[in-house]
């Protein structure tokens, strides 16, 4: 897979457009000659610089991973020193915030994963990994407020996270997260 480090401008572009047509369009509909006369470049020059479209539908989904795991540290840091049960529900106002401004269509990896069948598609593995970290960050947060079963809280979090992910793209429940917060405030035992 071509790392961010390592790509040249006209890739960048490739990148761009394909992410948002990935998103907006749902990967299997989007083809490479869309992408590559969107960002105004060759196939080939496509090609040359990922591979194909599975490694540019994999660097896709990194680069989103990446985002938002910078939004959500982000939003978790910038408050400063609260009760650690308190850090662990911005999780939820990260996601709130994330939805609203950045992924009004839902989890763009819960998307790839419904369209991603092939367990050896390069892409698969970045979503594993993002769960898997999103389930970790959790699980070091949960650790922080001193509950007994930190790996249990956790993992209900994640539930929590993931369902209203879905449910608010869906948009039949107004207020999903805020709903899922609650539910998350009452594990915690936070006020």
């Amino acid at each position: 897979m071509t790392e961010d480090l390592a790509l040249t401008p006209a890739a960048e572009r490739v990148l761009d457009v394909a992410s948002r047509l990935f998103y907006e369009n749902g990967i299997h509909v989007v083809g490479v000659e869309t992408i590559a006369s969107e960002a105004g470049v060759t196939k080939k020059t496509l090609y040359d610089r990922f591979g194909s479209k599975d490694a540019l539908v994999a660097q896709y989904l990194k680069r989103s991973d990446e985002r938002y795991r910078a939004h959500v540290r982000a939003v978790v840091e910038r408050r400063g020193r609260i009760a650690p049960a308190n850090r662990l529900l911005l999780i939820f106002d990260a996601l709130e915030e994330w939805i609203a401004t950045e992924n009004p269509r839902g989890c763009p990896f819960v998307n790839a994963q419904a369209e991603l069948p092939d367990a050896a598609h390069p892409g698969r593995e970045v979503i594993r990994e993002q769960k898997q970290w999103l389930l970790d960050y959790l699980r070091a947060l949960a650790r922080d407020t001193g509950v007994r079963n930190p790996r249990k809280l956790a993992t209900s979090l994640l539930t929590l996270l993931e369902g209203a992910t879905v449910t608010a793209s869906l948009g039949i429940v107004p207020g999903a997260v805020g709903t899922a917060k609650d539910v998350a405030r009452q594990l915690v035992g936070a006020n």
